[in-house]
Formats: C-alpha cells, sequence, structure tokens
C-alpha cells in the first residue's frame, strides 16, 4: 500500500499524484491517495486511485520516503509494503513513459469542458482559423521569493512581448488567453493594441480550476515559471513557450 504527501497547490498536487501513480506501477504495488489530495483534484478531474480513509492512514505504519524533483533509478527499486512518499516532485521523468495513462488520470469533467469549450467560442466570434494561446502569468509571492530566496528572475513584459509575437508571426488568427495571480499587472503590460487578447482568469488562487482549464484548452501555452504552468502545457501539448527557454535564447 502506497501513498503520497499532499501539499501545495493544483501544480503541486498533479505532481504528486501522478509520480505516486507512476512509481507504485514500476514497483507492482497499489497506489492510494489521501482524502485531501482527493477533495481537491477530484473537483475537477476524474481521478481513479482509491481514497484510503485517513483514520487508516493514521494507524499503518508507514516508511517514509522522501523524493527529490526528478526520477532517479533507486525508486524504481523500494523495497517495502507501506511507503509515504514524499516532497515536491515535479518533474516528467518519473511519468512521462507512461503519459498516455496519465493523461486519462487528468481528463476533466464534462461540465468544465463544456464551460472551457463555450468561453472559447465566445472568444473566437466569427473569426475563422483561430489559435488559441493559452498564457499563464505567475505572480504573486513569486516576485519576492524567486529573486531573494531562489536567486532567480521573474518573467518581464519583454519575454511576454517576444513570445506573443512569435505566435502572431506563425499563425494566421491567434487568440491569447490570459490567467495570472497578479491580473493587474497583466493588464499594464501586456500590450493589447491588436485586441487579440482576452484578459480571462480570475486569479483565485485558492480555486484556480477554471483557469486551469481554459488554458488547457487552448492549442498552445505560453508560461512564466511554476507547476501549475507545467502542467498546463503538459495537457496541451503544442508548443510550449517557458520563460527559461526564450530569456536565455
Amino acid at each position: 500500500m502506497w501513498t503520497v504527501n499532499a501539499i501545495g497547490r493544483l501544480g503541486n498536487l498533479m505532481g504528486e499524484y501522478a509520480t505516486l501513480y507512476s512509481l507504485a506501477k514500476m514497483n507492482g504495488r497499489q497506489a492510494y491517495i489521501l482524502p485531501g489530495m482527493h477533495s481537491q483534484l477530484s473537483r475537477i478531474f476524474k481521478i481513479r486511485l482509491p481514497v484510503l480513509h485517513q483514520e487508516v492512514a493514521n494507524r499503518l505504519k508507514w516508511r517514509n520516503y522522501g523524493l527529490h524533483d526528478w526520477m532517479s533509478e533507486e525508486y524504481r527499486h523500494i523495497e517495502a509494503e507501506y511507503i509515504h512518499l514524499s516532497g515536491y516532485p515535479c518533474s516528467f521523468t518519473f511519468y512521462n513513459h507512461i503519459k498516455d495513462e496519465i493523461l486519462r488520470e487528468f481528463t476533466f469533467h464534462d461540465f468544465i469542458k463544456e464551460e472551457s469549450y463555450a468561453y472559447l467560442n465566445n472568444v473566437r466570434g466569427a473569426k475563422k482559423n483561430v489559435t488559441f494561446v493559452g498564457i499563464h502569468v505567475r505572480r504573486g509571492d513569486y516576485v519576492h521569493v524567486m529573486p531573494n530566496t531562489w536567486k532567480g528572475v521573474v518573467a518581464d513584459k519583454g519575454y511576454l512581448q517576444k513570445a506573443m509575437d512569435y505566435f502572431r508571426k506563425k499563425y494566421e488568427n491567434p487568440l491569447f488567453i490570459v490567467t495570472s495571480n497578479g491580473m493587474d499587472w497583466c493588464k499594464e503590460n501586456i500590450n493589447n493594441s491588436l485586441e487579440d487578447v482576452h484578459f480571462a482568469g480570475d486569479g483565485q488562487e485558492g480555486s484556480p480550476g477554471r483557469d486551469f482549464a481554459l488554458l488547457s484548452h487552448c492549442n498552445h501555452t505560453i508560461m512564466t515559471i511554476g507547476t501549475f504552468g507545467i502542467w498546463v502545457g503538459y495537457l496541451v501539448g503544442g508548443e510550449n513557450h517557458l520563460f527559461n527557454k526564450l530569456h536565455t535564447a
């Protein structure tokens, strides 16, 4: 019986779920998720792993097994009956070999699909040959944490302009769907002079399902940083423009 910690927000939870699913299968074990993870992910997706009652989980003698962010060979040979995986696994290297199964686990509920398509169809209007490009701009705590703690950089308006211009040159009628936890910044810094940008997100970090679903039903992705954007790109396929990739180009 294997399970995993349920910490972080949507992108983290998806990474934890996918990693548990993959590693348990790899080691021939049955995976269970805890109620906290189920309550969050089952609101959005048709996930299928069984739920372990919290009282049962509290009484079992787990072996805590810490994971780093990427797949290691040792994870293919974990010897224990009751494993509690911990950490913030966030790399596709854990599960990309079973990508079709992971994408099936993260199938949206039908009503969420319908809401997303209705929004995009309304945005399209009478335009033909529209290509939807989802943009996720991670702001919030990253504005301070990234430069001060991780010694990194936060995507700026120049990066977003460069990425958007790429799609404008490549496709006849691109429409950009923007979501962010810093929407005021986006409206001030994203150029909409061509009227091809739609600021769609509600910015509610506590209930990100709507924003995530909208982006996931686009054709391509522009993201800045964070597991939320990474998972959007993974589900969408298409071209996924990452901040670090363009910033260093």
